[in-house]
């Protein structure tokens, strides 16, 4: 125990006190007897000589021990003889955005890589991999992908670049990215919003042709994995599938070129509330005014005027979020059919009002004509002849309707009869007797001026019904 003590207080003080050379001590000093041991020459105690630090040994560089240095890693592994395999499958992380303005759509995915470099194998005995970042990867060579009709792309370098590469022992490589891409989609919106849509991202060895590079799916079609949360607001994604072909150039050959494929269909709620349904309301609301009474100008004047401007406001608005296309797509078909039933309901009320001022001058013109009825001890009480006793109510309006027809064929207007029904039951009168001497011998026939503008109201009130309703039945048989 003594021993023990004596040696960790020297070990201690070894580690505390400088080194002071021999010659520089005194001979008598106690430090100097201490340090060599009671000799004049260096000490050879063991337990004075420090070990070696480990931590100042050299290590393996894995430059060296990958050989980088030692080959060309600007040509590619087995240069000059048969094309390198190259196998490639890809994780989609997320579909972000699909646009069909520009048509074009944004996603996000791992792209991996999977080639044999022998280069780059090395000895291991428990044949362990060795992963790096990004910054190995720009030292060897790795192949050169792009994808075609892309419009944008980047690695993500959150919170480093998103690049990982790693090598095992007998120098097969996997080369990982994290890459979002915006890419071309053409897309036919001759269907639009009740379309599906097919897209697809190409991805493609920019310099090495078939010849240099042979790209294939590594898995086949389980090549390509989605995640089962990957939604887009507007689509339902109903399918992912893979395939390779052949791209040719006339400038440098034929290439490889794998294509991930997906297929969209179009959610129609969103366009049923915000589309379809509001220019529904608006025809709808444009046949009230056939229930409005004719000569009630100011309702039924604003309220054509109104559902025309609502109807070119959704129109409008529709196309405003669409791309310019030289097509007629299938939502302008439903609203401009729409428009068109608005606006003929407006043009119905015109020809109406038109068709009552007409006939007004007409009876003004012929009034003058009139024989006088000063002298008439009734005036309300005139023959008629049963043709024009069957009036209709709808006839003459809010004008009102006889009592009573005789059979002797006298009609006979209730008291207080308005004027004007009495001044066309005159013109009716003044015709027959004008026809009668033009045509001397013919039957009682005459020839009435009278057009029943409320009729047209009344045919109007199932006309345009029925023919939005067949129109609606056709356009959803053919687009659904």
């Amino acid at each position: 125990m003594m021993g023990l003590a004596v040696m960790d207080n020297l070990d201690s003080e070894a580690m505390l006190v400088p080194h002071i050379p021999n010659h520089l001590l005194l001979p008598g000093s106690k430090r100097a007897s201490r340090m060599s041991g009671g000799r004049g020459h260096s000490p050879v105690s063991p337990v004075l000589k420090r070990g070696s630090d480990m931590t100042k040994l050299p290590v393996t560089n894995t430059e060296q021990l990958l050989k980088i240095d030692g080959h060309d890693f600007t040509m590619r592994p087995g240069f000059g003889g048969p094309a390198i395999p190259v196998g490639v499958d890809v994780q989609v992380e997320s579909l972000d955005k699909i646009s069909e303005v520009d048509m074009d759509f944004t996603m996000t995915l791992y792209l991996r890589h999977y080639w044999k470099d022998e280069r780059l194998s090395f000895p291991s005995n428990r044949n362990q991999s060795m992963t790096f970042d990004s910054r190995l990867a720009k030292k060897i060579w790795v192949p050169d992908m792009f994808f075609v009709h892309s419009k944008r792309s980047f690695t993500h370098d959150t919170t480093t670049d998103n690049v990982m590469l790693r090598v095992f022992p007998d120098g097969k490589v996997l080369y990982s990215l994290r890459v979002t891409v915006t890419a071309m989609c053409s897309m036919d919106l001759s269907r639009f919003p009740l379309d599906t849509q097919t897209c697809s991202l190409e991805i493609e060895s920019y310099a090495y042709t078939d010849d240099d590079l042979m790209l294939y799916w590594k898995k086949g079609n389980d090549s390509l994995q989605t995640d089962e949360r990957i939604s887009v607001s507007q689509f339902l994604i109903q399918k992912f599938h893979t395939s390779t072909k052949l791209a040719f150039y006339s400038s440098t050959g034929w290439y490889n070129r794998l294509y991930i494929t997906f297929t969209l269909r179009r959610h129609i709620f969103f366009f049923l509330l915000q589309t379809y349904f509001p220019a529904t309301l608006m025809v709808m609301l444009s046949w009230v005014s056939f229930w409005i009474d004719r000569r009630a100008v100011p309702a039924r004047v604003p309220l054509g005027i109104t559902t025309v401007l609502t109807m070119s406001t959704i129109i409008t608005g529709v196309n405003a979020s669409m791309p310019r296309v030289s097509y007629i797509k299938a939502v302008d078909i439903y609203l401009w059919v729409s428009f068109v039933f608005v606006f003929l309901s407006v043009i119905e009320y015109a020809a109406v009002n038109y068709l009552s001022t007409v006939q007004e001058r007409k009876e003004r013109k012929l009034q003058e004509r009139l024989p006088c009825t000063c002298g008439l001890t009734h005036p309300n009480q005139m023959m008629m002849s049963n043709s024009y006793s069957d009036m209709d109510v709808n006839t003459t309006g809010n004008y009102g309707m006889a009592e009573d027809v005789h059979s002797t064929g006298k009609y006979r207007m209730p008291n207080g009869g308005n004027g004007v029904q009495r001044e066309r039951i005159l013109v009716q009168l003044a015709l027959r007797g004008d026809e009668a001497a033009r045509h001397t011998g013919s039957s009682g026939a005459y020839s009435s001026v009278w057009i029943d503008t409320h009729t047209i109201d009344k045919y109007s009130r199932v006309i345009f019904p029925g023919a939005y309703t067949l129109f609606n039945i056709v356009y959803w048989s053919l687009y659904l």
